[in-house]
């Protein structure tokens, strides 16, 4: 008869790999066709949604079950401010829009000062440190309850494949037509993106299980900070960049009430 604990395992190696395998999953998509703009509009809205609605439904509210409000709200503002101090640090501590009025000034500065990296090592690179936070977050979600580890994961599985999409469409538009290079780029850096995922969501379950709730929702409140974080710095601008008669916007739209349907029930 199989044991609780190998019960348990197997769940979460299940939902973990699951949650792993979405970006070397969205990878071949990129490698095997080329998705138009309004198939990626839709997409990184629609994931956009999906992980606004988790983060509003889910994360928050099972956080104030278990920390008070000032721990969840500590909690997010730490996730929310390690996010961004990653984001200045890989860009040289310098971000801009482009109608920014600083715009030409910081692009001056970036001849100078290079960001770590060329545009799809700062994407796919700073993604894979940020999947930690993410995969973290999933194996906390277990740790506290499957169902919620379950929302999470799926959250993160479809901003995985939209990501891995993205970071297609950046490598094939650098590297022009050689094909296999092009590929082996695409898996190798999704196939990192996963890796942070699987490894930080068994360390998120197995590690922090056992810690006080109060702990576990202020981390929990951490990445939820650092969720949101991403979701607005980058999954909706790239949204918003291929816009076509607002499809970003309808697809958010149904994201996010699908996830607010789903959590009814479960």
């Amino acid at each position: 008869m199989v044991s609780s604990v190998s019960q348990d395992l197997l769940i979460v190696a299940s939902i973990a790999f699951s949650a792993a395998i979405a970006s070397p999953i969205g990878s071949l998509i990129a490698i095997w066709s080329r998705p138009s703009t309004l198939f990626m509009s839709a997409a990184l809205g629609f994931a956009s949604g999906v992980l606004l609605a988790t983060i509003t439904f889910e994360m928050l509210p099972n956080a104030l079950e278990l920390a008070s409000l000032t721990l969840v709200v500590s909690g997010f503002v730490v996730g929310f401010a390690a996010i961004y101090v990653f984001d200045l640090t890989i860009h040289r501590g310098v971000l801009v829009g482009e109608k920014a009025e600083q715009y030409t000034k910081v692009r001056r500065f970036h001849l100078t000062h290079r960001p770590f990296g060329d545009e799809v090592t700062v994407l796919a690179g700073g993604t894979g440190a940020e999947e930690l936070i993410e995969g973290l977050s999933i194996g906390i979600g277990l740790a506290i309850k499957p169902d919620l580890g379950l929302m999470v994961a799926l959250a993160i599985v479809i901003d995985n494949v939209s990501e891995a999409l993205s970071i297609g469409e950046i490598i094939r538009n650098e590297m022009g037509g050689r094909g296999r290079s092009q590929a082996r780029r695409i898996l190798g850096w999704t196939g990192l993106i996963g890796a942070s995922v699987l490894v930080s969501s068994f360390a998120g379950w197995y590690l922090l299980q056992d810690l006080p709730h109060p702990v576990l929702g202020f981390l929990f409140g951490a990445g939820a900070g650092g969720m949101f974080y991403l979701t607005v710095t980058d999954l909706v601008p790239e949204a918003e960049e291929r816009q076509y008669q607002q499809i970003p916007a309808i697809t958010m739209g149904i994201g996010f009430m699908t996830i607010f349907v789903l959590s009814s029930f479960l």
